[in-house]
């Protein structure tokens, strides 16, 4: 009975560390595949970067690109570990950010609103948003505001796939629970943006993020990036 119990235990360590080396190995796979297709994407996508920083910068005053601080993991202190998110910027600048840390409140505590947006779809989304500017409209509506975001997947801050980071005006209203979507690099795209994006509550966003986060592979990352292409275009949930 004792060597069968041994040899339990023994199988259960073995499995332990053969799940630990398959994620190892999965995160290095990730990483190359993350910095070989952000950089090709960075090299195609260049004239129409510089295309969109010109439009800004002769639609309103201020920055081409949006700087803001993100997190992407809770340390072992429990303080979350930040990093600098890039945007273009698609509001005026040195915009009031109060109304939307009224609005993450409200949606973050199941007490949101969903609002209408221009196809009459509804969106957990701040839609009437007066800091957008028109060429910001256009932007979010395509997401190419999103493409500077390639270069924090090229310095290993953000992947391709993986939860949206968030504002730690928002982690700190979580629930314990929510926090669990913080495990893994966040990323451009993920599950919420190719099964709901801003159409569904934030609960639901968190399940679909604590999902990928405990079963990710390169297989659901290819799926989820493949998906992503018809998500963009249909312009579903997009601002």
């Amino acid at each position: 009975m004792a060597m069968e119990i041994t040899r339990s235990r023994q199988s259960v360590y073995l499995l332990r560390a053969q799940r630990t080396l398959s994620y190892r190995l999965y995160l290095k796979a990730k990483r190359i595949v993350d910095l070989t297709l952000a950089t090709v994407m960075v090299v195609l996508a260049a004239p129409v970067m510089l295309l969109v920083a010109l439009a800004i910068r002769l639609d309103s005053p201020g920055p081409v690109v949006f700087k803001q601080k993100r997190v992407k993991g809770i340390g072992p202190d429990g303080e979350p570990i930040l990093f600098t998110f890039y945007k273009f910027r698609s509001m005026v600048h040195r915009a009031d950010a109060s109304e939307h840390k009224q609005f993450m409140t409200d949606f973050i505590n199941g007490n949101g609103k969903a609002h209408k947006d221009s196809n009459g779809r509804s969106v957990y989304k701040l839609t009437a948003d007066r800091r957008v500017t028109r060429v910001g409209r256009i932007l979010r509506t395509s997401s190419l505001d999103e493409l500077p975001q390639l270069i924090c997947v090229m310095k290993g801050d953000m992947s391709l796939v993986g939860p949206r980071p968030a504002i730690p005006y928002e982690v700190e209203q979580y629930k314990e629970w929510h926090k669990r979507r913080l495990m893994v690099t966040p990323g451009i795209t993920g599950l919420w943006q190719v099964k709901g994006r801003s159409s569904v509550t934030f609960d639901e966003m968190v399940r679909w993020d604590i999902e990928y986060a405990e079963a990710q592979s390169l297989r659901m990352d290819l799926g989820i990036l493949l998906r992503t292409i018809p998500a963009v275009l249909s312009g579903k949930g997009a601002a």
